[in-house]
């Protein structure tokens, strides 16, 4: 019986969350486990999943975006020395990734909050022209608040471009970039991309942009609202956006160095 509950609650949860893993999932069932007077560690839990074939089996496969063989002006790194955020708007983060097509591509662009892992801007695009990331970074303007910024990105030439470059000066943003290519460079960006292609469906193909534009409408709203984060002590984007104060981490990081991007 405790079984078939645990069961039902796992498929309630992958209605919304349809790729959660095991420690979210566990994470996410305490209270209701309780309620039932049920009790189950994460191995059992593990067990129980596998046992009947709700494990997930996942797919890698990174699209490249980003051309950063261009004429325009490539910034400096400005994050590389900050350990840890306080508050959000301190830091947004910005990353292109591309949604498959049955005829061809669409592409998606994201700016985030760093410090709450909120999706504060985003635009799904026919092009990989700046028009994308240009429309993200508007929608997230908005957001901004009378505090230092820093918009940090890759090389690309989509950030780099005087139009992009325009918006941000506009608003007084400074501006920093990756400087050796590493992913790591910009991990919460590559991290939201993960997340959003792999919880919820996004690395699919997609019969036309208007599904796909719709699919990507409603993987942002959970992904804002619902998800938790371990990287923000368990709260969900939004939560996690109206707090101030150092959000623990709930795993080890590999150094004391990525306690932001981890």
């Amino acid at each position: 019986m405790a079984i078939a509950i645990v069961l039902k609650l796992v498929h309630e949860i992958r209605k919304d969350l349809p790729r959660a893993g095991v420690p979210k999932l566990h994470f996410m069932l305490q209270e209701k486990l309780v309620a039932h007077g049920i009790k189950m560690g994460r191995d059992a839990l593990y067990q129980v999943l596998g046992e009947h074939g709700y494990l997930l089996r996942y797919r890698r496969r990174k699209p490249y975006t980003t051309n950063s063989d261009h004429p325009y002006k490539k910034y400096p790194n400005l994050i590389r020395e900050i350990k840890y955020l306080t508050h959000p708007g301190q830091l947004w983060v910005s990353d292109i990734t591309y949604i498959r097509l049955r005829e061809g591509f669409a592409y998606l662009s994201i700016v985030t909050d760093a410090y709450s892992h909120k999706i504060i801007g985003y635009c799904l695009h026919p092009t990989l022209h700046s028009d994308g990331p240009i429309t993200a970074l508007l929608q997230a303007s908005k957001s901004k608040q009378g505090r230092s910024l820093i918009h940090h990105s890759d090389r690309g030439s989509q950030y780099c471009c005087s139009e992009y470059v325009k918006v941000l000066e506009h608003y007084e943003i400074q501006i920093s970039m990756t400087e050796k290519g590493d992913p790591y460079e910009n991990a919460i960006a590559e991290r939201i991309n993960g997340i959003l292609k792999g919880d919820f469906l996004l690395d699919r193909t997609f019969a036309s942009f208007t599904e796909a534009s719709q699919t990507v409408d409603n993987a942002v709203e959970k992904y804002n609202h619902i998800r938790p984060h371990d990287s923000c002590d368990r709260l969900t984007p939004v939560q996690a956006h109206n707090q101030s104060g150092f959000l623990r981490k709930r795993w080890k990081t590999r150094s004391e160095n990525e306690l932001l991007t981890s």
